[in-house]
């Protein structure tokens, strides 16, 4: 499907939310997809189909519906692993989202292999859930975290990297494929390249970057890679981590219980085949059916196309906001570098002040930390307003966004 105004006039079509108004009547223009996008008709059609003609638990019984719900359950597997080249369905395991299969590796990989004295590395731009988790496991292993800066244009600055793994004590490097504040894109190959030349361990927080681009999990070669269904039209309470199976093997389970075990005896338990012994308990299996259909749709669509559609309207709006009185925009100025993400302020007026101006409107941009503190520190700012794009997004929704933009310049006299 082509990036062009009757195609994305189509999509929109496919979800129901759009046709709403908000704030005395005005249209939706949804602009906060980073935090999770809307979901088309076909995901919803998926759970409600589930629900209403097969919904039965999966991996237990011969049933009828219940081989129809394990089938379409195990079938999202093999979706994500052609979406990106995983060539081991058993790598793949289903988790609530990117935070928690952060803190799987934390706990199940973290907890055996770092010790004291080691070094975890992050990056400045990182969201909570690719802090918080290792900060807790370096204060009980008495290991040590350590930050890539970014430089002006938001940009990594990698040569920190050669310093920390210099030292021969880093056993873990973990960062963003694409900032979720930023938009800035990783260097993944070169960073991922560099950490297996030292023989050490690296992470990716894939959330912004699988909905928005083509990934490649085998090109990139990292050890763990993790994302959300949310943030790519399916449905919350969902996501994947992946592992290399290598890696994978050697790690303790995360949680106990059903599905996870082959067999459990009074005082011992031995574990289920992967990638089951990480899935424990009655999985989410609506949510994940549902997410089969949000891969099918943006598979449909093809992710070049997503990508190309995304820069036009990140050029657009970053060519129309800078002309705007009073306003500050952060991150790389080239959109090869950068997702759809635009964070900005306008001097000495509250984030919080002009998103709720802009809602007015029926605008909706996020105002905040975004999760990203350590960020904020960098810039020096409490909060920033953040305007996220996505498939159903049109240069009609970012004319009324600089439209309202101009109304808080005018109306705080910049």
């Amino acid at each position: 499907m082509q990036s062009t105004e009757l195609s994305i006039e189509n999509i929109r079509k496919d979800f129901p939310i759009l046709k709403r108004k908000v704030r005395d009547n005005k249209p939706l223009v949804y602009l906060d997809n980073a935090s999770t996008t809307q979901k088309p008709k076909q995901v919803i059609d998926a759970l409600t189909n589930y629900y209403s003609n097969y919904n039965a638990n999966i991996h237990r019984s011969v049933y009828s519906i219940a081989e129809e719900a394990t089938e379409a359950y195990e079938k999202v597997r093999d979706k994500v692993a052609k979406f990106l080249n995983i060539s081991k369905r058993e790598e793949i395991i289903f988790v609530r989202g990117t935070t928690e299969g952060i803190n799987l590796v934390a706990y199940a990989w973290g907890r055996k292999y770092i010790k004291e004295g080691d070094i975890i590395v992050t990056t400045e731009y990182e969201h909570h859930s690719n802090i918080v988790p290792w900060q807790l496991l370096v204060k009980e292993k008495g290991a040590k975290l350590e930050y890539i800066e970014i430089n002006d244009n938001g940009e990594l600055i990698l040569d920190q990297l050669d310093k920390y793994l210099a030292t021969g004590k880093v056993k873990l490097v973990v960062f963003s494929l694409m900032s979720n504040v930023l938009g800035t894109i990783s260097d993944a190959e070169k960073i991922i390249s560099k950490c297996h030349e030292a023989g050490v361990k690296t992470l990716v927080d894939a959330a912004q970057a699988v909905p928005h681009m083509s990934v490649d999990v085998a090109k990139l070669g990292c050890d763990f890679f993790a994302f959300s269904a949310h943030k790519m039209l399916g449905p919350t309470g969902i996501g994947v981590l992946w592992v290399r199976k290598s890696v994978l093997e050697t790690m303790d389970p995360f949680h106990g219980g059903g599905d996870m075990i082959r067999e459990v005896h009074k005082y011992e338990t031995t574990w289920n085949d992967l990638p089951y012994k990480f899935e424990a308990g009655t999985p989410n299996i609506a949510d994940v059916i549902g997410f089969g259909s949000a891969i099918d749709y943006l598979s449909q669509l093809g992710m070049e196309t997503v990508r190309k559609h995304e820069m036009e309207l990140t050029q657009y709006a970053l060519d129309k906001m800078s002309q705007i009185k009073g306003i500050v925009i952060y991150g790389p100025k080239d959109v090869s570098k950068r997702g759809g993400v635009i964070s900005f302020n306008f001097h000495d007026v509250h984030p919080h002040d002009v998103a709720t101006i802009i809602d007015r409107e029926g605008i909706a941009i996020r105002s905040g930390h975004h999760c990203a503190q350590v960020l904020m520190e960098k810039l020096d700012v409490a909060a920033t307003n953040r305007a996220s794009f996505y498939i159903y997004n049109t240069k009609q929704d970012v004319d009324k966004l600089i439209q309202s933009l101009e109304k808080v310049s005018e109306l705080f006299k910049l």
